[in-house]
Formats: structure tokens, sequence, C-alpha cells
């Protein structure tokens, strides 16, 4: 089985629910960049500082950092048996690195599943997204609707929708994410990498195919 991956496609295309399926089902880890920086900034590690002092001055923490931070993440042991990366690399520099140190520990990048979806339907997920003011459940208008119109199901709060939940600000990132990250695309294929999967075929069925391919080989 496949067990190092990464996943990628734009934003709105269902990478967090497939990354939380997989997760559970193979026993693998999943690991943001998000999440990367929280804990090495939690627990203080030398790069946790170096990247804490860039976001308190609102700056985009630089690659040699972001990578840096990977390779302490992706050498710890609960990595052996599997992980799933969601939004690392975004730039082929990134993507050069990462091949460099997968190498040095070890642990090579086996398969890159890509969710395809069309750019309505992105609109219309991100769009309709909404989100417990207080726990953070997240809702869907249309496919997670609350027991109660507005009020979360878990915690009784109010729903609302994100500042960059609208369509304005998802072709801003859309336009980030072709710009930036489309081009890996390219680059994964030409290493026999990339795999190709429609996310509008809703979770479950998406979850299906993915695993299944995974199983196979």
């Amino acid at each position: 089985m496949l067990k190092n991956i990464i996943l990628m496609g734009p934003p709105g295309a269902g990478k967090g629910t497939l990354a939380k399926q997989l997760k559970v089902a193979h026993q693998l880890v999943h690991i943001s960049t998000g999440d990367m920086f929280r804990e090495a900034i939690k627990t203080g590690t030398p790069l946790g500082k170096l990247a804490q002092s860039f976001i308190a001055r609102g700056d985009l923490v630089p690659d040699d950092v972001t990578i840096g931070i990977v390779k302490d993440r992706l050498s710890q042991d609960d990595c052996e048996n599997g992980f799933l990366l969601d939004g690392f690399p975004r730039t082929l520099v990134q993507a050069e690195a990462l091949d460099d140190l997968a190498k040095q520990i070890q642990r090579p990048i086996e398969i890159v599943v890509n969710l395809e979806c069309d750019e309505n339907e992105l609109i219309r997920r991100i769009t309709g997204r909404r989100v417990c003011k207080n726990c953070g459940t997240p809702y869907h208008i249309d496919t997670m609707k609350p027991k109660v119109e507005g009020i979360c199901d878990v915690c009784g709060g109010p729903l609302i929708q994100r500042p960059d939940d609208n369509e304005e600000a998802f072709k801003v990132r859309l336009g980030h994410y072709l710009h930036d990250t489309k081009p890996l695309l390219d680059y994964y294929e030409a290493k026999g990498l990339l795999v190709n999967f429609s996310s509008e075929v809703g979770s479950e069925e998406l979850f299906d195919e993915v695993s299944l391919f995974l199983k196979s080989k």
C-alpha cells in the first residue's frame, strides 16, 4: 500500500475531509503546514521561534524555515508508518527541497493525490460554508445543515460565515493557487507520481476511490 502521500487541489476541493478519512482508515499522520507551525512554536524549537518572529510581523514564513519545520516533523517516529502532507509543498522550490529531505530521512513521497473540481462547484462549497463562532464545528447551507437554522448542534452557539468565505475572496485564493501551486502538478506528473481524482462525486465515494487505489499498489 502507498503510504507517504501529498494531497493537492484548489481551495474547497475537499482535501481536509479526505485527509481525516484516510488518517483514520489507514493509520496515517495528517500533517498541515499550519499544524506544524503551531506545534513548533508551542514546543519552542529554534525553528518554531524563528517562524514566530515572521508571523508576529505579519510576514510569510520563508521557504527555508518552512522546509526545516517539515523536515523535523517528518523525521518523527509517528511518521514511520505513513503520512499525509496537506498544504506543503506550495512552490517548486519547496517541492525540490522536499525531494532532498525525503531521501535524507528515507521516507520518499510515493503518490501525489490531486483533487479536481469545477470552479462553480468550488464557489458553491466555499460560499455555503458556515462555522460555529464558539466551538468551530463546520456546517454547510446545502449539505451539512444544523438541526436548527443558525444554531450549532454541538454547543448551541451562533453559526457565522468567515470573512474570506465569499466569491470575491475565493477567486483571489484560487488565483494564488493557479499561479503558485498548479505548476507542481506538471512537476509530479513528470515524476510519475501524480494521480487525479474528481472530488465532485461526494466525500464518501471519493474516499472509497482513493482508498482502493492506495491499497492496490
